[in-house]
């Protein structure tokens, strides 16, 4: 009975050891910018935002937008 206990009491420290390791510090961010180009050159240069985690395949998904000659599109890197 002690060995089964003992057993459980290591698994459960393993356990909060791994789920500290994955931690909010551990998602994929980008910075990204909303950028202008008209007939293909840049021609405004949005400013640099850091998303992570679901707000960055939010913004990633973000279609082009074009009026006229010019089309804003979001860019990340």
């Amino acid at each position: 009975m002690k060995k089964k206990t003992l057993y459980g009491f290591f698994f459960a420290v393993a356990l909060i050891a791994a789920s500290i390791s994955f931690d909010a510090c551990s998602k994929t961010c980008k910075m990204c910018a909303n950028n202008s180009y008209e007939n293909g050159n840049l021609t405004v240069q949005g400013t640099e935002t850091e998303y992570c985690g679901t707000d960055l395949i939010a913004k990633e998904a973000t279609p082009d937008v074009t009026i006229g000659n010019v089309t804003t599109k979001v860019e990340c890197h």
